[in-house]
């Protein structure tokens, strides 16, 4: 294995944000194979990470007992974790990391084959059960909704016809299967497969609404003039941030299209640290092509009393 599997987005951007130090604990939601952890480290702080990927425990080696801890678990539970006594920031690194793209046998990527799993954790059902068993109608809308792909009902229509003959197993399997049943590539830079592959990555481990309540639980943890940083690499994740952040900063009456109405009239809970969104440097996107599409967004807790969902 490589000694530097996942290259971290906007880290230097996202410690800048965060104003971490001696004496302050962030929790990093997204540890993956602990970039974002291991620069917060080095600013004498305290990190609490969280990670449902088991596999991510090896890159905690050596990682400073006393200040470290790693919880096997979704980040949407961190208030769990945390209790009452809060943090002072919190880091999210989302969507699929590099080492799992290149693990084969996790069934991310169709540049490799492997299993149709997808699973982050490892627990639930998998890429293989949702593309075999999930109604035409509801596989249709996972990837027109997830994976913005506008020839979801087509796609979804083949894949019926073809699992009633027989199931899908494998990544390159069932990507060479949505490219036959999209006419092929017919010179296209992008793989026809790719937007179905992120809307069905997105419904198995239930990205979006994982999102929305790791947003909320975030308001919940932090402190007065705590920091919320978040870092998303396509438009979905960008515009649930994008709406919470400017909800509860008292910007906009209309919450996330995604997410349950909330209260009007409540006391801003977050400042925005700065308007719109920050992206990598043309440096950056050149060393690493994976942060092309990354956009970091921040904003600070204010004193005000977490927001309530209306009923």
């Amino acid at each position: 294995m490589s000694g530097a599997p996942h290259v971290p987005v906007l880290m230097a951007e996202v410690v800048a944000a965060l104003e971490t130090g001696p004496g302050k604990t962030v929790i990093d939601g997204t540890f993956g194979a602990g970039g974002y952890a291991r620069a917060i480290l080095a600013t004498g702080a305290s990190v609490i990470a969280f990670d449902r990927d088991p596999t991510a425990r090896r890159f905690a080696e050596g990682l400073p007992a006393d200040r470290f801890r790693l919880v096997e678990s979704r980040f949407s539970e961190m208030d769990q974790e945390v209790g009452e006594a809060g943090v002072d920031g919190v880091a999210l690194d989302l969507g699929v990391s590099s080492m799992q793209l290149d693990e084969a046998d996790r069934g991310f990527s169709f540049m490799r084959d492997g299993p149709l799993d997808m699973r982050m954790g490892a627990d639930g059902p998998t890429a293989a059960d949702l593309v075999n068993t999930a109604e035409p109608a509801e596989l249709a809308r996972i990837l027109f909704v997830y994976g913005e792909e506008r020839q979801s009902r087509r796609i979804a229509r083949a894949i019926e016809r073809r699992r009633a003959e027989q199931p899908f197993t494998r990544t390159l399997e069932l990507a060479e299967f949505i490219e036959k049943a999209l006419g092929g590539r017919r010179g296209a830079k992008v793989h026809p497969a790719t937007r179905s592959f992120q809307a069905i990555r997105i419904a198995v481990n239930e990205e979006l609404s994982e999102l929305e309540a790791g947003l909320a639980a975030a308001e919940r943890v932090l402190r007065p003039n705590g920091r919320l940083c978040v870092v998303t690499f396509h438009s979905l994740e960008d515009r649930i941030v994008k709406s919470f952040l400017a909800v509860r900063a008292g910007r906009t009456p209309a919450g996330s299209r995604h997410a349950p109405p909330v209260q009007a009239g409540a006391a801003p809970s977050f400042q925005l640290l700065f308007n719109g969104a920050r992206a990598p440097s043309d440096e950056e996107v050149a060393a690493n092509p994976r942060a092309r599409s990354a956009k970091l967004r921040a904003a600070v807790r204010t004193d005000a009393p977490v927001w309530r969902d209306a009923a």
